[in-house]
């Protein structure tokens, strides 16, 4: 495992090795049963790209509403719970006693992409988020705290781990785009990011 840190984003390249991949993919399995993806509209009708679910007690959502926290995914239903596989990732990085309590999940089929953005719903920014990539690379970009400016990009491989926090808690960042099918662990393809924050 080697340790960068590109403007204050900490990134845990290789943090997890192949077995807890995999192991990951399955217990993401039932989430992914009890809270199917589905594409968020955005204002003006346009749809997100990237596919999404959450697990927790809150899941992240978007339409032509805004962007915003809810309890429940757009069949009614609560959340499933975080597995623990995700949770102790959490707990071996941040060494925080307090839980994420939503663990955003976004699926990257070919051609999608997320621009950049700030992760700034949440209550309390002095909390990280944790950034998990599993499948195929993408290419992640990290820009300043202000929209503009000169950006840095890192490709990031399956099993990599992301830290933001501190300085680079309210950075704009995004993924311009992956190697669809550059990883066997996804056998369709694509790319799984995990997000876990802590909302309240």
């Amino acid at each position: 495992m080697t340790l960068l840190r590109v403007r204050g984003f900490d990134i845990h390249k290789g943090y997890l090795g192949l077995d807890r991949q995999v192991a990951l993919i399955e217990a993401l399995r039932p989430v992914l049963k009890a809270a199917p993806l589905f594409s968020p509209q955005l204002r003006g009708g346009k749809q997100m790209s990237v596919r999404m679910t959450s697990a927790g007690q809150f899941g992240w959502y978007a339409d032509e509403a805004g962007y915003r926290y809810a309890d429940a995914h757009p069949t009614g239903r609560h959340w499933p719970a975080i597995p623990e596989e995700v949770l102790t990732i959490w707990r071996d990085l941040t060494g925080l006693d307090r839980e994420p309590e939503c663990c955003l999940l976004n699926y990257y089929g070919e051609g999608a992409r997320m621009g950049l953005h700030q992760d700034k719903d949440e209550a309390d920014f002095s909390y990280p988020v944790v950034s998990v990539s599993l499948g195929d690379d993408g290419l992640f970009r990290i820009g300043n705290q202000t929209r503009g400016g000169k950006t840095e990009s890192v490709w990031l491989n399956s099993g990599d781990v992301v830290v933001m926090g501190g300085e680079a808690r309210l950075t704009y960042h995004g993924v311009d785009r992956i190697r669809f099918k550059s990883s066997r662990l996804l056998p369709k393809g694509g790319r799984i990011n995990l997000t876990l924050r802590v909302v309240t």
